[in-house]
C-alpha cells in the first residue's frame, strides 16, 4: 500500500494565513513563510496555499506570497485561488509552485485542465471540488468562488469528468466541516474515492487524531490535508504520523 500524505494548509488572506468556520468568519493564523518553515521542520509531506480572495478579486495569487513560502520547503508545494489561464499557471509554477489547483476556472473553462496538464503533466494538475451535502440519498453539491455559488454539479460526477480531462490529483473539501473540527465527510470522500483511479486529498473537519485514522480507511483517501490544527498547535505532524503508523496506516516517517 502506498504511503498515505498529510497535507497542512495555509489559506491566504492579504499575505496572512486565515481560518474560519464554513468558510465564513476567518481570522489570523499567522505568517506564511513561518509557518511553512515549521511544517517543513515537523515532516509535513506537502503544503497548499490557498489564496481565498483572488478569484472574489479577480486576480492572480499572490506572488511574493509564493516564493516567500517556496524558499523554505524541501517538499510540494501546491498553489489554487486565481489560477484562471495559462499566464496564470506559468506565474505560479515560476514562483516556486510545484503543482497548481483549479476551483471556479474549472468550471467556466474545463479545456484549461487538459491544456495545462499537457504542458506540466497531469501530476501537477489538482482540481479543487468544494461541496456541500444536499438533501438525502448521498448527493454532494459542488461550489464555486470560495464556496459561494452553486453550480449544478454533483461531487462524484465532476470528479470523473475532471480526471477524465486531465486531471491528476481532486482535492476534496467538505464546507459543512470546514473548520468544524467535526471529522471528516467520509462518506462524501468515500464516495469520490471510489468514483476515480486518481488520489483524493480530504479536507474539511480534521479535529482529532482519530478522524485521520476514520478518512484513510472508511473515506479511503489518499491523502488528508488540515489547516487548524497544525496552526494551533493542537497536534504535532511527528504525533499524527506515529499515531497513524501504529494503526496500521502507512505514512511517511
Amino acid at each position: 500500500m502506498l504511503a498515505k500524505r498529510i497535507i497542512a494548509c495555509l489559506d491566504v488572506r492579504n499575505g496572512q494565513v486565515v481560518k474560519g468556520i464554513n468558510f465564513e468568519g476567518l481570522r489570523s493564523a499567522g505568517d506564511p513563510a513561518s509557518l511553512a518553515r515549521r511544517y517543513n521542520s515537523e515532516g509535513i509531506d506537502e503544503l497548499v496555499i490557498l489564496d481565498i480572495t483572488a478569484t472574489l478579486e479577480s486576480r492572480r495569487a499572490l506572488a511574493d506570497t509564493i516564493r516567500a513560502v517556496a524558499r523554505e520547503l524541501f517538499i510540494p508545494l501546491a498553489v489554487g485561488g486565481g489560477i484562471r489561464s495559462e499566464g496564470d499557471a506559468d506565474a505560479a509554477v515560476e514562483a516556486g509552485a510545484d503543482k497548481v489547483s483549479l476551483n471556479t476556472a474549472a468550471f467556466s473553462n474545463p479545456a484549461l485542465i487538459t491544456t495545462l496538464a499537457n504542458r506540466y503533466g497531469s501530476q501537477a494538475i489538482v482540481v479543487a471540488i468544494d461541496a456541500k451535502r444536499a438533501g438525502d440519498g448521498g448527493h454532494f453539491a459542488v461550489y464555486s468562488r470560495s464556496g459561494t455559488t452553486s453550480v449544478n454539479r454533483d461531487a462524484v460526477e465532476w470528479a470523473r469528468e475532471a480526471e477524465s480531462r486531465g486531471a491528476g490529483e481532486i482535492l476534496l473539501t467538505s464546507i459543512d466541516r470546514d473548520g468544524t473540527k467535526a471529522g471528516f465527510d467520509c462518506e462524501m470522500t468515500s464516495a469520490v474515492s471510489s468514483a476515480v483511479s486518481i488520489p483524493v486529498i480530504a479536507s474539511g473537519g480534521a479535529g482529532t487524531l482519530d478522524d485521520f485514522v476514520d478518512v484513510f480507511t472508511k473515506g479511503r483517501a489518499d491523502a488528508a490535508l488540515a489547516a487548524s490544527v497544525f496552526h494551533y498547535a493542537e497536534t504535532s505532524v511527528s504525533a499524527l504520523k506515529d499515531y497513524l503508523q501504529g494503526h496500521g496506516i502507512p505514512v511517511r516517517i
